[in-house]
């Protein structure tokens, strides 16, 4: 993968380009081909908006590495969040959409960004509502540290340890309008 230089642009850094978004995402296809033989009962379950648009590009790089279609979908954790009470504004909820039935399938978790592992939890019991797969994974193209859930990744496109004051910011052309890129905001 290519290392991307950092730039800076104010008090954010650039840390991928688009380039290296897509080599990362390739070599998380290719390791969830490794580690998932039967391609057929994987589902991608992208969480809206960033990790629905991630979970379709592995879905696209399986299919052109294996001539396999992926399945995806999209798991909705608005409601299954545990601030949802606490929040100063409701949460948007979107629409899930998995095949049904999962049971005897494995769902990877497609996200953005994994911070402190309440959204995948959310997510997790957010897939249960539909049944009980065989299997659940995880796979974040950035994984920056300070969990406070016992959550890891199985794939993972860039570890960047961060502060905890600072932000990870993931723009994709598809949802934000924007050229890809993650970017970090110093504080």
């Amino acid at each position: 993968m290519k290392q991307t230089k950092q730039k800076t642009s104010g008090a954010a850094v650039a840390i991928m380009d688009a380039e290296a978004i897509r080599g990362a995402l390739r070599r998380v296809a290719h390791e969830i081909i490794e580690r998932n033989p039967q391609l057929t009962h994987v589902v991608l379950a992208g969480i809206p908006s960033r990790g629905v648009e991630i979970a379709q590009r592995i879905a696209r790089f399986i299919h052109e590495i294996e001539k396999i279609d992926v399945e995806t979908g999209v798991i909705d954790v608005a409601m299954h969040r545990d601030d949802v009470g606490t929040r100063s504004e409701l949460p948007i909820v979107r629409e899930s959409k998995l095949p049904l039935p999962l049971e005897e399938r494995t769902i990877i978790v497609v996200d953005d960004v994994l911070y402190t592992g309440r959204t995948v939890r959310a997510a997790m019991d957010a897939i249960n509502s539909f049944g009980r797969p065989a299997g659940i994974q995880l796979a974040v193209l950035i994984d920056r540290g300070h969990r406070e859930l016992p959550i890891r990744p199985d794939y993972v496109g860039k570890n960047l340890p961060t502060a905890g004051g600072e932000k990870v910011q993931v723009r994709l052309e598809q949802t934000d309008g924007e050229p890809d890129e993650v970017r970090l905001e110093k504080s």
